[in-house]
């Protein structure tokens, strides 16, 4: 994939597109203010801002519970996880764990799932705005990934922490 535009193609792809009617008469939207009260309405109804305080908190967990359900259909290591926390649930009920070690193996596991979340949100956005391949890009999907190693690696630590002791017990 190459990433040669020239300047005016990168110019243009940066640029708004000219509303039609306002594109003869330059500042006949700015002097009216309809541009500034279409672009508010438009982020307003795009954020739910519009619908009142309770419906708009009932719009925003509806976005944030089709995030999630995204995140867990789409992503094969957000199957995976899911699969380690299960597993992890069943280890924790077998042995016993306290409820303070319950909590924090909670924690861990949602934790988790949100860093999946935040990487997939991450490889969206830089898909979207640069659909060709750039270092850039790379480095911050690269990036997203290495918050995930750092998640899970620190998952594991608690997890050696909370069942490595009781998993030599029990092999003794």
């Amino acid at each position: 994939m190459s990433n040669n535009r020239s300047a005016t193609s990168k110019r243009a792809a940066t640029q708004a597109p000219s509303s039609p009617g306002f594109a003869e008469k330059p500042g006949l939207a700015e002097k009216s203010g309809f541009a500034e009260k279409a672009r508010r309405q438009s982020l307003s109804a795009l954020t739910g801002r519009d619908r009142g305080f309770w419906a708009s908190r009932n719009y925003s967990f509806q976005a944030a519970l089709a995030g999630a359900i995204h995140t867990l259909r789409t992503q094969p290591n957000a199957w995976i996880e899911m699969g380690a926390g299960v597993i992890i649930a069943i280890f924790g009920w077998l042995f016993a764990i306290s409820a303070l070690e319950w909590g924090l193996l909670g924690m861990t596991i949602f934790g988790i799932l949100a860093l999946e979340a935040v990487n997939t949100a991450v490889e969206a956005v830089v898909d979207l705005v640069s659909p060709e391949f750039h270092p850039l890009a790379k480095i911050a999907k690269d990036a997203a990934a290495g918050a995930m190693i750092f998640g899970v690696l620190g998952s594991l630590c608690i997890a050696l922490g909370i069942f490595g002791p009781r998993i030599l017990n029990w092999l003794q």
